[in-house]
C-alpha cells in the first residue's frame, strides 16, 4: 500500500512567520494556487496509481489542500485527529522573531533537544512523533492501495523519524527538526511511503509545482 504523504500549502500564518501549531489558520493565496498544483498532479495520475482515499489533518490548511484533490478525483474528503500538528500551546500565534524574547526560559528549553520537553499548554516532540507515527500505521492498515494523506511539517517528519530513524538517507537531508522556524518539508511537497516496510521512495518533492514556496 502506498500512502502519499503531502504538507498543506503556504498558510497565511506562514508568509507572517508566526508560529502555527494547532492554530486554525488558512491558506494565502500562494497556498492555493499550491493546492490547485496538486489537485493537477492527482489527476494526472497513472491509471495503475487510482487513489482510493483522501486522509486529512483537521486543520483547515490541510483540509482546504486536501479538498481541492478530493473534489478532483470525486472521493469524500476524511479527517484523522492524529494529523494534527504539534500543539504549539504558549508559543503559538506569536511572531517567530518575537519568541525568544517572550519566553525565554521555555525556547531555551526547546531548543535544548529534550524530546520529552512539552510546551507549556502543548505538547512534546516525543508526544508527536507518537500520535503521528500511530497514525501513518493505522491509516496503512485499511484495505486500500493508494492514499493521500494531508498533514503538516511537524508531523511527518516526526512520525517518519520514529518509523525509519533519523539516520535514514533521505530524512539525513533534513537538517531542521520537527517544529523549527524552517521546515524540514516544504509547503505542498509530496513524499511517498510504501507499505508494509515501510519504504520510503520519495521525500519531499516539488517538481510539481509552479511557484514553490
Amino acid at each position: 500500500m502506498r500512502q502519499y504523504l503531502v504538507r498543506h500549502g503556504e498558510s497565511v500564518f506562514n508568509v507572517e512567520s508566526r508560529v502555527q501549531g494547532q492554530a486554525d489558520v488558512s491558506l494565502s493565496d500562494l497556498g492555493r494556487r499550491q493546492a490547485g498544483d496538486l489537485a493537477a498532479w492527482a489527476r494526472a495520475l497513472p491509471a495503475d496509481a487510482t487513489i482510493d482515499e483522501i486522509w486529512s489533518s483537521p486543520l483547515a490548511r490541510a483540509r482546504e489542500t486536501a479538498a481541492a484533490m478530493a473534489a478532483t478525483l470525486g472521493l469524500p474528503l476524511l479527517v484523522d485527529e492524529g494529523l494534527a500538528e504539534l500543539h504549539a500551546g504558549i508559543f503559538q500565534g506569536h511572531l517567530w522573531a518575537d519568541l525568544e524574547a517572550a519566553f525565554p526560559e521555555e525556547v531555551a528549553r526547546w531548543r535544548s533537544g529534550d524530546v520529552e520537553y512539552a510546551i507549556p499548554g502543548g505538547e512534546s516532540r516525543a508526544g508527536l512523533a507518537a500520535r503521528g507515527r500511530a497514525a501513518l500505521e493505522k491509516l496503512a492498515a485499511r484495505p486500500v492501495r493508494q492514499m493521500i494523506v494531508v498533514a503538516h511539517g511537524g508531523v511527518l517528519t516526526a512520525a517518519l523519524g520514529s518509523l525509519l530513524g533519523r539516520t535514514h538517507p533521505l530524512l539525513a537531508q533534513a537538517a531542521e527538526r520537527p517544529f523549527t522556524k524552517l521546515p524540514a518539508l516544504a509547503n505542498a511537497s509530496l513524499t511517498l511511503l510504501d507499505w508494509p516496510g515501510p519504504e520510503l521512495v520519495a521525500f519531499n518533492e516539488t517538481g510539481h509545482l509552479h511557484e514553490p514556496s
